[in-house]
């Protein structure tokens, strides 16, 4: 009998449970204090050998089984700053901060995941990381400069991510880049105020603000995500003076996300992007500051393998690979052998960050069994 046919009803019931608990309690990246607090008691309770906590913050890390390398399962701890639209009895009781990326769901899956390790301990080291502030793309840099990580004896490192669009239940898996970089450039442009009867008296950055709009969207290429040359740069935000009639604007912002396929095609476009500015703003003083900074994530052949095998029998969804979304998972890669798995929400399910999206419960049984076996396989290695 494998470790897949430990889980039963009953489990995920109770993985079910945790999932709408945490959603009705939402807490931002690096803010998830509550969370982490909850999952360390589950996993207690459930006989970890070990339970790290403030790992990098606020992470989590329970240890089942033993070995010297450990295979590590990621799941994220944190939820988003959207108000949520759905009505779910387990909707977020929290305005303005909900759970509308399924991180809930993916902590779910390691909880069922834990169910069965308890009543099956694993041959090898099994690590299941709940990470801190995945949204921001600080958390995996935090917890992986935690010294206590090491001494976690991680070997491989993998993940799932949910994803709208793809049939439900269904996988895409691939080896090579699954998620782009991306990085956020905060623009801050400063000039002179002046009365708005007399705005030759000031020196008002509107009209670099309007020609910085179009000019940094205009750094895409229009390409396939799949080819390396891919880029993409999205202004997400502007802002010019203060909300008011009688003063001629004396300062700006503009935020612009800059995103490549691969981490060695970034530095190019932050180039492009700083340059365009340099010119377009010239005669105001230019402050850009770098923020949200996500590696890529490429699959190594080693852990695609390993995932591969664990979902055999799954029906497979190629498609969607690689998606333009960063991911911070991708940071694991650099120091071991790591793949993410993507597992379809529905053709109908709605958006990632969309304010009414919610993580289908159907999803737990599906994700922890292709995990359990996953375990199974890596202690066969």
């Amino acid at each position: 009998m494998g470790m897949v046919d430990m889980l039963d009803s009953g489990m995920l019931g109770r993985s079910r449970a945790l999932r709408h608990d945490i959603h009705r309690l939402p807490e931002l990246s690096g803010q998830e204090t509550m969370t982490s607090a909850r999952i360390a008691d589950e996993m207690t309770a459930l006989g970890a050998a070990q339970v790290v906590t403030g790992l990098g913050g606020t992470g989590v890390a329970a240890v089942f089984g033993a070995g010297e390398g450990g295979l590590l399962i990621r799941a994220e701890l944190d939820a988003l700053p959207i108000h949520e639209t759905a009505q779910p009895d387990h909707r977020s009781q929290r305005d303005g901060v909900a759970h509308l990326c399924g991180h809930d769901g993916h902590m779910a899956i390691l909880h069922a995941v834990a169910q069965a390790l308890a009543v099956a301990p694993p041959a090898a080291r099994v690590i299941l990381l709940f990470q801190p502030a995945e949204e921001t793309g600080a958390g995996a840099r935090a917890v992986l400069d935690d010294p206590r990580f090491a001494e976690l004896g991680a070997q491989m490192a993998v993940s799932l991510h949910n994803l709208p669009g793809m049939p439900r239940g269904a996988v895409a898996l691939r080896k090579g880049p699954v998620n782009c970089a991306s990085r956020g450039l905060k623009v801050r442009l400063t000039g002179r105020t002046a009365h708005a009867s007399e705005p030759e008296k000031g020196r008002s950055p509107g009209i670099a603000l309007a020609g910085l709009i179009p000019a940094l969207g205009g750094l895409a290429r229009d390409l396939p995500t799949e080819d390396p040359g891919f880029r993409l740069a999205t202004v997400t935000h502007a802002r010019l003076g203060i909300p008011t009639f009688g003063v001629a604007p004396g300062e700006a912002e503009i935020y612009v996300t800059l995103r490549t396929l691969l981490d060695d095609r970034m530095a190019a476009l932050e180039t492009e992007a700083r340059a365009l500015v340099a010119e377009l703003a010239a005669g105001f003083d230019a402050e850009i500051t770098v923020h949200e900074a996500f590696g890529h994530c490429v699959n190594h052949p080693d852990a695609t393998a390993l995932l591969d095998r664990a979902a055999q029998g799954l029906p497979r969804y190629e498609a969607a690979l690689p998606m333009r979304a960063s991911e911070d998972f991708g940071l694991f890669g650099s120091v071991m052998p790591s793949a993410m798995l993507f597992l379809g929400s529905g053709e109908d399910c709605p958006a990632l960050h969309a304010p009414d999206y919610d993580f289908p419960d159907a999803l737990i049984g599906i994700g922890a069994g292709i995990f359990l076996r996953a375990i199974e396989a890596f202690g066969e290695v």
